[in-house]
Parts: C-alpha cells; sequence; structure tokens
C-alpha cells in the first residue's frame, strides 16, 4: 500500500490509487528522539539512584512508537534514546527493592506511593516485553515485580493499584483500568511457556477487565480491543466487534478522530474551557492502530481515511502529531503543552508503519 521514496518521506496512495500524501518518519523519529532526550534529563523528571520517571505521556509512548520506524529509516538497531530508557527501566527493576517510589505519599497532598509502585511495575514490564521477547532475566524479574503487586481481593481483583492525580486520559478515575490493559499488552508480548506459568495471575487479570469492560471509556476498551489480540479470551467476538463498530462511528467527517470523543462522557477540563472536539493525532493515532491490530484491513474505506488524515495531518518541519491537553488549555510550544503530541506522534507513526 506504501510507496517509499528515498527513506526521508513515505507516501499514502488514496482509495483509487491515486498518491496525494506524504509523510516523513525521519523529522517523527528526530521529534520522538528530542522529546525523549529532553524528558530523560528533565529536573522534574528526575528521580533517585540516578534515574528518571518512566511517564505515560513521552516514556512511554516513545519505547512503543520509536521502533516502528527502525525500518523505514534503514536503522539496524534501537536508537540512543530507547537505549537509555531501556537502562533506565532495567536499572530500576535491578534496584527495585531500594528504588524509591516515582511519587511519595506526600505528592499532591494524597497518598501516592502505593499507586506508584503498581503503575511503575506494569510499565516497567510492558516496555522491557516490548524489546526483549526471549525474556532475560532482567524481564523476567520485571513481570515477577509486576505480578507481585496485582489485587488479589475485593472488587478490583485481578487489577493493579494506579496513579490517580484526576488527569485524563492515563491518571484519571478510570485510568486503573487502562493500567491493567497495559499488563495485559505485556503479558501477550511473552512467550506462551511463560503465560502458562502465570496462567492463574492471568485468568484473575483476565476476569477483571471482563468484569469491568461494559462500563469503560472508549479509549480504554480500545487499549483491552488490542491486548485481545495478543491474550486469548479477555474478550468475546462479539464483544471485539461491538467496539470496533462503536469507534467507527465515531470517525469524524475528516477522517480523524478527536480524542475528545474517546474518554468518559462526564470528563470536564480543569480550568472549565471546552474539549476540543476536532480530530487529533492521539484519537486518530490511537484509533487507526488499534483498528489495524483488530484486523481490519488497510484496504477498508473508513482505515484508509484514518491513515490519510495522520498522513495530511503531520507538521513535517517539528516532527509531530499534535494533541491538546484533555484536562486544561496549555501552550501548545510548552514541553508540558507537548505531552499529548508526543504519545500522539508515536501511535500515528505505529498506525502508518503498521508491518
Amino acid at each position: 500500500m506504501r510507496t517509499t521514496i528515498a527513506l526521508a518521506i513515505i507516501a499514502i496512495p488514496l482509495l483509487g490509487g491515486d498518491t496525494v500524501v506524504v509523510w516523513s518518519p525521519k523529522s517523527a523519529a528526530a521529534y520522538l528522539d528530542g522529546r525523549a532526550d529532553w524528558w530523560a534529563g528533565w529536573k522534574n523528571a528526575q528521580r533517585d539512584h540516578d534515574t528518571f520517571c518512566v511517564s505515560c505521556h513521552t516514556a512511554l509512548p516513545y519505547a512503543l512508537g520509536r521502533p516502528a520506524l527502525r525500518a523505514a529509516l534503514g536503522e539496524g538497531d534501537v536508537s540512543r534514546g530507547e537505549r537509555r530508557l531501556l537502562e533506565n527501566v532495567t536499572k530500576r527493576v535491578r534496584i527495585w527493592p531500594d528504588a524509591l517510589p516515582f511519587y511519595s505519599d506526600a505528592s499532591n497532598g494524597a497518598p501516592k506511593s502505593a499507586e506508584s509502585r503498581g503503575t511503575e511495575a506494569v510499565l516497567n514490564a510492558l516496555i522491557l516485553a516490548s524489546y526483549d521477547p526471549k525474556l532475560s532475566e532482567d524481564t523476567k524479574l520485571a513481570l515477577q515485580n509486576m505480578w507481585a503487586l496485582q489485587v488479589k481481593t475485593g472488587e478490583k481483583k485481578g487489577a493493579f493499584v494506579w496513579l490517580n492525580f484526576h488527569n485524563e486520559p492515563w491518571e484519571a478515575d478510570d485510568s486503573q483500568y487502562w493500567g491493567a490493559t497495559l499488563a495485559a499488552l505485556a503479558v501477550g508480548r511473552t512467550p506462551k511457556e511463560y503465560q502458562a506459568s502465570v496462567q492463574e495471575n492471568v485468568k484473575l487479570l483476565s476476569e477483571y477487565l471482563q468484569r469491568e469492560q461494559a462500563g469503560q471509556s472508549l479509549l480504554n476498551r480500545l487499549v483491552l480491543l488490542w491486548a485481545s489480540e495478543k491474550v486469548p479470551g479477555l474478550l468475546r467476538t462479539e464483544q471485539q466487534k461491538a467496539i470496533v463498530e462503536e469507534l467507527l462511528a465515531k470517525q469524524q467527517a475528516d477522517g480523524g478522530w478527536s480524542a475528545s470523543s474517546l474518554v468518559l462522557g462526564t470528563w470536564k477540563r480543569k480550568d472549565s474551557t471546552e474539549l476540543p472536539q476536532v480530530s487529533d493525532g492521539y484519537g486518530t493515532g490511537l484509533a487507526s492502530f488499534v483498528l489495524e491490530q483488530a484486523g481490519v484491513l488497510r484496504t477498508s474505506a473508513k482505515l484508509e481515511r484514518g491513515l490519510t488524515w495522520l498522513a495530511r495531518n503531520q507538521d513535517k518541519e517539528a516532527g509531530q502529531w499534535r494533541a491538546t491537553s484533555l484536562n486544561k488549555e496549555r501552550d501548545a510550544a510548552s514541553d508540558a503543552g507537548k505531552f499529548m503530541s508526543d504519545a500522539a506522534t508515536a501511535f500515528a507513526v505505529m498506525a502508518l508503519e503498521n508491518r
């Protein structure tokens, strides 16, 4: 479907075969690498033992999305930024008993240490399992740390305690479910033999995800749909189809999706400003990528319109796809104002370079 022009520009044909739009993997990589470098060195991201926080908005999407660009750029190995992130995560895993939580109990005036540990354990496991499908000792340890923090009793049995700063889409009241879908993704990237060895943990996780899925945001269920393609039994076939149909119904006239349409309809910004309803890079990137993972053909009209929206809407000079905060208005040029664009850019390249 794609035609490669040199290594810098990739063209996307529309239905009918006329090539009309291009996007730049090279500038996307430059944006992602630059943001990963900034995050790793930013004073607010620094933690104990000369490590840095693994953020849901910048570091995790970078780990998931940056490998998608390797083939287009002719890279034979991980980038410098990926190596730095992997070394950081590996160090945190090795010193787990001695490492301080990313956030202490005094953070934001509420207990956060348990939430922080649960969140980090899942993120560490997902990142290392994504790069190490054969499971080195470090990756096995990361998974062991994750399972040790799985909730074993109560209504949230099977989930993991998750950070809640009342920020959508990754640290809100409903984000514990999103975190559990990430744990499922981590499991789905391990060998079948490993999955069999932790079948009781996987069973608890699967039961939680199935039990709670009906009341979740579409965004949370999209990641569940993604995970269900890797872990059998998370969703029934009719449930998978229902999520796809609901997602397709939210596609906008321009072919994209708005992240605002994927979160719970009751969500309001903290500064009382209106949530943006226009298509954005995060909504469209996530939607398009998950549709591909669910088996929707890239030649299908709706998915192709989503991919075309992505190709058309990259800021090719800056390399990024833009998305705005769901929590308040931010200066789009500021570092914090780019957090959603970091995730948007990672998922956009995952969709466009899905192989």
